[in-house]
């Protein structure tokens, strides 16, 4: 997946100006920056919730630039979003399964795929709770399992960990590893730097709406000037941008 020359504007104040990125099969890219530098609408575009003022989208080889949200995840582009977009009317199961026949799965594949997603998240025990009032962490797993379950090539996660407990953050990096490892191509996006820099294959440094930095996580650490800007940055979940 490939952003080519990205620039968005609103109200005529640029918020992305000539944004390059490569997301790679089988790798963890983390996008990190500080709130406002444009990592939200960067991902918006990348999965046609919004559209670019100039430049182009490539997905598997293939311009998507003008495809709108669903058409793109039928060719195997997966988000999860900062806060919710659950369906707060189904339950846990029904969230899953609503993901899987949404990318075309048949209804018994669609079980079989909650079936598995409800067991890796955690969530087994609680198929039938409803989505609208899980806490936090739980609301985050359902999120991810959703969109696993549409069984993506690429999936982007803005900001997964937020709203996590300690004790649920490895369990969370686990399954953010065996995305990669599975040959699935991740950008995340995350304020808690020690998880991007455990997890990340590569680094892309946004600020301002332009990248001032990218390479693996030695090099990112290594920069002076990121060092100073970012990887000082508290790692707690506090707000967002």
């Amino acid at each position: 997946m490939r952003a080519v020359d990205i620039h968005r504007a609103f109200e005529g104040i640029a918020v992305l100006q000539g944004v390059n990125l490569e997301v790679r099969p089988g790798e963890v890219l983390g996008l990190i920056g500080p709130n406002g530098a444009g990592k939200t609408t960067l991902v918006n575009i990348l999965t046609g919730f919004d559209g670019p003022d100039r430049g182009a989208i490539w997905l598997n080889g293939r311009g998507v630039t003008r495809l709108r949200a669903h058409r793109r995840a039928r060719l195997g582009l997966a988000r999860t979003f900062q806060h919710g977009h659950l369906f707060a009317g189904l339950t846990v199961r029904e969230n899953i399964e609503a993901s899987a026949l949404g990318v075309g799965a048949s209804p018994r594949a669609a079980r079989a795929r909650a079936d598995e997603l409800l067991a890796r998240f955690g969530l087994a025990d609680q198929p039938t709770a409803s989505a609208g009032v899980l806490p936090p962490g739980q609301e985050r797993r359902l999120g991810m399992a959703r969109a696993l379950a549409t069984e993506p090539r690429y999936v982007l996660l803005d900001e997964p960990a937020a709203g996590l407990n300690e004790a649920e953050v490895p369990a969370f990096e686990d399954a953010i590893r065996a995305m990669g490892a599975s040959g699935t191509g991740v950008l995340l996006i995350e304020h808690n730097v020690a998880m991007i820099l455990a997890l990340c294959d590569r680094i892309v440094v946004l600020d301002q709406g332009v990248v001032i930095a990218e390479g693996d996580p030695a090099t990112i650490r290594g920069d002076d000037q990121v060092a100073a800007a970012y990887l000082g940055l508290a790692t707690d979940h506090g707000p967002r941008g």
